[in-house]
């Protein structure tokens, strides 16, 4: 009854946003990656022929990425904050979320919006608002004097690895609780109902049927929060600003920014860009592959 045509045409509008947004802007920053610096202005000077590319300052700063070198200790620090962060958000989220989908009746729609409220808020005020919580007269640090669990409180602000870890948590964590509520919503209830007349009980019936039921929107989740995370420089600057927590972003955000090296901004890009496109396949075929077994 439609032409072949008809339904292709929808999916347009999203290709060429994808085109002007997405491929346009990382072609530009592989112009500058591969092109020069101007010697007066220190502007980058993007190179758009890649037939006379120059691949000097990429190859320089991916030799920087081997251990003992430049960007070693900064990249393991962002991979480890990265999974530190992932792990607390899904330790954190994931039974919120199980909550929310199987026990929350009454209360569902309203602690959905409480899910939903601090994305009223932009990332930077509620990263300062962290920021209170942690100076050296906040909260925290009353809380713990207060309960003697410390003698001298801790500099939560100068160069803690743990400031950055709660920060990357707490700003990321309602993007994982959503898809993952998400999944655990479509997990078809007779399931679990069939597992427990089989003479499961409600904890084998969750590590054998609900959990990996729900590994497709633990892995999406995980995808949603991670991907954002490596590039971010944000956090790290507000709760910390020092640079035994500088992350890749940082460094991107420098070079970018504060410095006269454009170029090896764009290149660190490049990298990390490769480094997550590597990620992003494997969640790809994960996923692939969990569609076989369900379709089996």
């Amino acid at each position: 009854m439609y032409p072949k045509w008809l339904w292709p045409v929808f999916a347009v509008p999203g290709v060429v946003w994808l085109i002007l947004l997405f491929l346009v802007p990382f072609y530009a920053v592989i112009g500058v990656a591969f092109g020069g610096v101007d010697p007066i202005f220190l502007n980058a000077v993007p190179n758009w022929n890649p037939f006379s590319w120059n691949y000097d300052v990429l190859l320089q700063t991916l030799a920087g990425f081997l251990p003992g070198n430049q960007y070693w200790g900064i990249f393991v620090r962002t991979v480890v904050y990265v999974a530190l962060a992932l792990t607390g958000s899904l330790l954190l989220g994931y039974p919120v979320a199980y909550y929310i989908s199987r026990h929350a009746k009454r209360t569902k729609m309203v602690l959905i919006a409480l899910i939903v409220l601090p994305f009223w808020v932009s990332y930077m005020m509620r990263m300062l608002a962290w920021v209170n919580l942690f100076s050296p007269n906040g909260f925290v640090n009353k809380f713990l004097l207060w309960t003697h669990l410390v003698q001298t409180p801790p500099d939560w602000l100068g160069g803690n690895h743990a400031s950055v870890v709660l920060g990357l948590i707490y700003g990321y964590i309602p993007y994982l609780i959503l898809p993952l509520l998400a999944a655990l919503d479509r997990i078809d209830r007779s399931v679990l109902e069939a597992a427990r007349d089989l003479g499961a009980s409600p904890a084998s019936a969750f590590f054998h049927v609900t959990l990996p039921l729900s590994k497709p929107g633990i892995l999406g989740a995980s995808v949603i929060i991670a991907l954002p995370m490596f590039g971010d420089y944000y956090t790290p600057t507000i709760v910390s600003g020092s640079p035994r927590t500088t992350m890749l972003g940082n460094q991107i955000d420098i070079f970018f920014h504060g410095g006269p090296q454009p170029s090896v901004g764009a290149s660190l890009t490049m990298i990390l860009s490769a480094f997550l496109a590597v990620l992003m396949a494997y969640y790809m075929i994960t996923i692939a592959k969990a569609q076989k077994e369900v379709a089996g």
